[in-house]
């Protein structure tokens, strides 16, 4: 790839970058260091700051290294920090060997010059499933492999819909899941919560729902995303969700679940630690598209991805740096110490075997899809930015779903 391409970074890059990470991974600081002056030093960037150096996480990269015959200088940043520091430093030609970064980014680090496709860099990704691979595409090409993903479904409180009445196994669509929640109202207890925040978290959490309808990212104004969005004005309205949705992050609606009054939480596998800490029995149950079957929840997680470089003579060793870190055997420790479910099936049949409780968050994961997916790149964080303010819109009351997504596709165009 010719190195000119790497200096196209513009103040729209970095906008689009700071827009679309944070909604479904881990944060913390860190600081920037400079690619070692030693070719036997291979640098690796990753947004996994709380990971410090006696972690099994530093021992994994020191031990690829070392299998690489190299030595690996790791920097630990934030994860929107982390996306900053790269494009800066592709117009410095100081890119790391290897970056690890939040897969919505993917494509706008592609698109500005910063990463090299697998066809340049040989990362053999034939045994990812494809729809976590899609978040690494743009322009037919790709550019990396996923390390493992997480997504969202449906936490339930077993005892509060014990006490309503309510079988699990009826709820299988969006009429079913709103007949339970009726009935969780009428036993006096509260029914459902979620972040509808008009933040970039909202629009992921809103997204199972708009294409559990049917709906696309390329028409906000269908049909079926305003029955999306007016299946939740209703829940709203008839008290089955609180109004403090509207407000709530994914972090405030899980306290909100965590308190034992809520029959169901729109969550994470990030808190499945959390889960366990909560007190009262809970399940795992995929998000339901509006007639049945499992609805496509959007994709959190990283893509280990190979950046353009000077020396050409490093991509070598960085292939075999980056296959390391997504062996087999790796992506299942990592996987685990990260909460993600694996990108391949192969190891995620050993994550199951490992935690029967993972079984719903695998199945959640292989109906997942890319926020970037159908070749959106960068054109997503606008779309999603003008869904929120929809998703924001109605639930408040200000205009009709059918109204607010019109003025959003409107924009979006």
């Amino acid at each position: 790839m010719r190195r000119s391409s790497g200096r196209r970074l513009t103040a729209a890059a970095l906008t689009t970058v700071v827009a679309v990470v944070g909604t479904a991974c881990s944060s913390g600081s860190g600081s920037a260091d400079t690619k070692g002056a030693d070719g036997g030093t291979y640098t690796v960037w990753d947004p996994y700051p709380q990971f410090d150096k006696t972690s099994a996480w530093a021992k994994l990269l020191d031990d690829c290294g070392t299998e690489a015959g190299v030595k690996i200088k790791r920097t630990a940043f934030d994860t929107s920090d982390l996306s900053n520091k790269a494009l800066l430093a592709a117009q410095q030609d100081n890119s790391a060997d290897v970056l690890i970064v939040d897969n919505p980014v993917v494509s706008t680090l592609a698109e500005a010059g910063v990463l090299t496709t697998t066809d340049d860099n040989k990362l053999d990704t034939s045994k990812v499933d494809p729809n976590l691979l899609a978040a690494g595409q743009s322009g037919g090409k790709t550019y990396g492999t996923p390390i493992g993903a997480n997504t969202l479904a449906l936490y339930y409180n077993k005892e509060v819909l014990k006490e309503a009445g309510v079988d699990i196994a009826s709820v299988k669509d969006w009429k079913s899941l709103t007949a339970a929640l009726a009935k969780v109202k009428a036993a006096g207890k509260k029914g459902i919560t979620f972040s509808a925040i008009g933040t970039e978290e909202g629009s992921f959490q809103f997204l199972p729902w708009f294409w559990g309808s049917g709906a696309e990212l390329t028409a906000l104004d269908s049909a079926q995303a305003a029955s999306a969005l007016s299946l939740w004005k209703d829940w709203l309205e008839k008290g089955h969700a609180p109004n403090s949705v509207i407000n709530n992050t994914q972090t405030t609606s899980w306290q909100e679940f965590a308190s034992g009054d809520y029959a169901f939480a729109e969550n994470g596998t990030w808190q499945l630690a959390n889960a366990g800490k909560a007190g009262f029995d809970y399940g795992v149950l995929p998000i339901p598209g509006a007639d049945g079957g499992n609805a496509a929840a959007p994709t959190g997680g990283e893509f280990v991805t190979i950046p353009v470089q000077g020396d050409t003579g490093r991509y070598a060793t960085t292939q075999k740096l980056a296959t390391c870190l997504t062996s087999t055997q790796n992506l299942y420790d990592t996987d685990t110490t990260l909460s993600y479910v694996a990108p391949t099936s192969e190891v995620q049949d050993k994550q199951v075997a490992a935690n029967a409780e993972l079984k719903p968050w695998v199945d959640a994961v292989k109906a997942a899809k890319g926020r970037t997916s159908d070749d959106l790149g960068t054109k997503y964080p606008k779309i999603s930015e003008q869904l929120w303010k929809a998703v924001q819109s109605a639930l408040s009351g200000a205009e009709s779903p059918k109204d607010a997504l019109a003025k959003a596709q409107a924009a979006v165009k």
